[in-house]
């Protein structure tokens, strides 16, 4: 069974309450666990330029999105850039190629999937063995989806991506613990010495980034993005669902576009959702005379029966300085 991300690992209070205390030590060897695999590790370099657009907690940064943008940019210019990613929620280890014909999310995880009519997109636990199939594929820059804490491939680039949305007391890094204690996969300062740059990506919503947070990220390259719907939301009340890192976030930002959101229903992350939570939703729908709308990643784990019958509301990631964005992508 998926857990569903605790919303109170986002928030700054510092007080430690009983179950952090006891998840403390457990948290000390995650941490020490990690350190001691990536400095044990000795990369291998698959001959082409590898982009890893990683984050430092535990899920909803915004990666995939940033991925995709990047992505399009290098294959717009010119690059044969293939997608590497782990294909989480799917069944497959790989190395394979995810064919959108051929596979459904429970084969290689809804990103791949969704990702798929982008560019080729590769799944595989195996982080080399996956990037050696791209070049053996014809690739000639790989754009890896999460992987900062794997060392298994040299990196050219290694972004770092920070949700910026810091309202109603909530902080992308929470007390600054690591799981499970808190959202942290490593501690704030290890992660950052491995970053080229971090990417802050705000809703479209939200006027500026917090300042304060600006400042933890010394001297390194912060580039500021938006996540952005690229439609509207569907007309009438509309009922969502959602299983993304932040299920709230998709939410929120429905109501911030204007959609008139009679009921919310949050699942965890990846999860896929049951035909029994599918028909309760849909008559409940029903019994509000709303429709039932949810978040891309969402609408690809669905079966073609019930894809016909849910709104699917994608987003695309805008980013505020291009110039500093094509300094960045130069290095490749």
């Amino acid at each position: 069974m998926k857990m569903r991300t605790p919303r109170d690992w986002y928030r700054r209070d510092r007080r430690a309450g009983a179950l952090k205390l006891l998840a403390s030590p457990v948290a000390w060897g995650w941490a020490a666990a990690t350190a001691r695999r990536i400095a044990r590790t000795t990369p291998t370099d698959v001959g082409v330029p590898v982009v890893c657009v990683g984050n430092l907690t535990v899920g909803g940064a915004g990666k995939t999105p940033i991925v995709r943008e990047l992505t399009k940019r290098l294959r717009a210019n010119g690059v044969v850039a293939h997608i590497l990613t782990r294909g989480h929620g799917g069944r497959l280890d790989g190395p394979v190629r995810v064919d959108p014909t051929l596979h459904s999310a429970a084969n290689v995880g809804d990103e791949a999937l969704m990702m798929a009519g982008d560019a080729p997109v590769w799944v595989a636990h195996d982080r080399v063995a996956g990037a050696q199939a791209a070049v053996a594929a014809g690739a000639r820059t790989i754009v890896m989806d999460d992987g900062h804490q794997n060392p298994a491939l040299t990196k050219t680039l290694s972004l770092i991506v920070v949700d910026g949305e810091t309202r109603d007391g909530e902080w992308p890094f929470g007390d600054g613990r690591v799981v499970p204690a808190g959202p942290m996969r490593e501690p704030l300062a290890a992660g950052l010495r491995r970053a080229d740059a971090v990417v802050v990506l705000l809703p479209a919503d939200l006027s500026a980034a917090d300042p304060e947070l600006l400042t933890l990220f010394g001297d390194k390259p912060v580039l500021m993005a938006r996540l952005a719907p690229t439609q509207p939301p569907p007309s009438g009340p509309q009922v969502g669902f959602a299983g993304i890192g932040k299920p709230w976030k998709m939410e929120r930002a429905l109501k911030a576009a204007g959609c008139d959101l009679v009921d919310f229903a949050p699942l965890a992350d990846h999860e896929v959702p049951s035909e029994r939570f599918l028909t309760f939703i849909a008559d409940r729908a029903a019994a509000l005379g709303a429709g039932l709308v949810t978040s891309e990643k969402d609408w690809a784990r669905l079966t073609p029966a019930w894809r016909g019958r849910v709104t699917p509301w994608p987003v695309a990631v805008r980013f505020e300085d291009e110039a500093a964005l094509g300094a960045l992508l130069a290095r490749l």
